[in-house]
């Protein structure tokens, strides 16, 4: 009949084990297929240091399995030279390498290639596999620079944030990439607001996948009078209610008196039992990082202030940036008298 509803005949539990059972063979292929490459590196590798082949000879081996093999694809010669590499980078890294099996070779081959340390690749070998990056976003986070801004620009957090959800620093940014949200020059917040709308599903992948959308606008009623939150989220692991506060300016001060104000009403109306206390941020267009932490410094709420940026970073200066890091950080070497 038409407008009727379809009786609910199980049909979901069918297409969530159907669903499930692909993933888990995708899983074991993929983990098939990376084992595979780790133990065609591992033989190269070891037949060339122990001088038993020359670089010549992984040609050779290359044109034996594309005469005798022709259904493989795959081992061309810079492929069979990308394992050896691959095989060598990882093999004094067995937690590492754990990780290696829960991404595809592309996702692998794009962290090997793109990475200048270790600690580089297995930041995102761990944000690839928690967040599960598309290969398109993998290599969008590696052109946003988010290993040397991790490093480089900690978010900084109010106390309450330290004490209440102390978690909360492994999940919130000092700066969120919108290049995706492609805004003018001069835009003004109900302009933020819409691209941000538009553009949800980006703008969740950039923020982290536990984020879930709640609405926009949501209505807050105090007294006798009304207000609303720009856009508010729930946070899966942090179990708690996260309020975005838009500002298309500098951040201010002042701005924080009204974010704790909501941030009390969320919790006080909104917030159910079983929830922890919601965090607010303010996502400002720019911020002085001192004002910053002498503003947060004495806030009573869980709070923290954020800069969105609407262009790619430089990318060679933040990694300038980031070798005078370890360069200042570095252990020192005990001198001779020691």
């Amino acid at each position: 009949m038409s407008g009727s509803l379809v009786p609910d005949l199980g049909f979901g539990e069918v297409v969530e084990l159907i669903v499930s059972a692909r993933q888990r063979a995708f899983q074991t292929v993929n983990t098939t297929l990376i084992d595979l490459y780790w133990q065609v590196g591992e033989y190269i590798s070891h037949k060339i240091e122990n001088a038993e082949w020359g670089d010549g000879v992984v040609k050779q081996l290359a044109d034996h399995l594309a005469q005798t093999q022709p259904a493989l694809r795959g081992f061309t010669r810079p492929n069979l030279f990308r394992m050896r590499q691959f095989y060598e980078t990882y093999r004094n890294q067995p937690i590492v390498s754990a990780l290696l099996r829960q991404l595809p070779w592309t996702h692998n081959l794009i962290i090997l290639s793109q990475s200048k340390r270790a600690e580089e690749r297995e930041f995102y070998l761990r944000v690839a596999v928690k967040e599960n990056w598309s290969k398109r976003e993998l290599e969008r986070q590696f052109k946003a620079a988010l290993f040397e801004r991790t490093v480089l620009t900690p978010p900084i957090v109010s106390p309450l944030v330290r004490q209440l959800h102390p978690e909360a620093l492994q999940v919130f940014k000092d700066a969120y990439l919108l290049e995706f949200l492609e805004l003018p020059a001069g835009h003004a917040e109900p302009d933020l607001q819409r691209a941000l709308l538009h553009k949800l599903k980006d703008f969740l992948i950039e923020l982290g996948r536990d984020f879930c959308f709640i609405g926009s606008e949501v209505p807050l009623q105090v007294g006798g009078r009304d207000f609303s939150v720009d856009l508010l989220f729930f946070h899966r692991g942090l179990n708690c209610l996260i309020d975005f506060e838009l500002k298309v300016g500098r951040f201010e001060p002042e701005y924080l008196g009204k974010l704790n104000f909501y941030l009390e009403a969320l919790d006080r109306d909104i917030k159910k039992p079983h929830e922890r206390p919601s965090i607010g941020v303010l996502l400002c267009a720019s911020k002085d990082a001192e004002v910053v932490e002498y503003a947060l410094s004495r806030s009573l709420s869980p709070t923290l202030i954020a800069e969105y940026q609407t262009q790619l970073p430089d990318k060679k200066l933040l990694q300038a940036k980031l070798h005078e890091f370890y360069l200042q950080n570095a252990p020192e070497t005990p001198s001779e008298d020691d």
